[in-house]
């Protein structure tokens, strides 16, 4: 079986990849509202005002990381069979937490006061919006099975 790193991290696939995921990151934020939806907005315009570039440079230093946290996953998933989204979906709960430990490290481990504050901001409405986007990931990830 191909792991998630020969299919995602090869040097002609990343670039493609991170735009990919810098694409269904905007379109995720595009696509919240209510008050956490807000919150989110706010935390990712003061991101890209404070560094137009940081999302796309925080999406290839985590991709290899979040490629490993989804690897069980595909695992299992490659032997059921079906779409990766809906697979994730039903496993929304583990997904999203193996998912943002990655991104609670780089918090925690981050030197740049202003990108942690907007993190801080929103981890507590985190989990609901990455569980919401979990169909969009498992359809990223399943694009690149060729």
């Amino acid at each position: 079986m191909v792991t998630l790193h020969e299919m995602l991290l090869t040097p002609d696939r990343m670039p493609q990849v991170v735009t990919d995921c810098e694409e269904l990151v905007n379109g995720e934020v595009a696509g919240m509202s209510g008050v956490s939806g807000t919150a989110v907005k706010l935390a990712y315009k003061t991101v890209r005002t404070f560094d137009t570039r940081h999302i796309h440079y925080m999406i290839e230093q985590l991709l290899p990381k979040m490629a490993d946290a989804l690897q069980p996953f595909w695992a299992d998933f490659k032997a059921a069979g079906g779409e990766f989204g809906d697979y994730l979906a039903k496993r929304d709960d583990e997904a999203a937490e193996a998912l943002l430990a990655i991104t609670d490290e780089r918090g925690r481990n981050s030197g740049r006061p202003v990108i942690v504050k907007a993190y801080t901001t929103v981890r507590g409405s985190a989990a609901k919006h990455v569980k919401a986007a979990l169909p969009n990931v498992g359809a990223l990830v399943q694009k690149y099975d060729r």
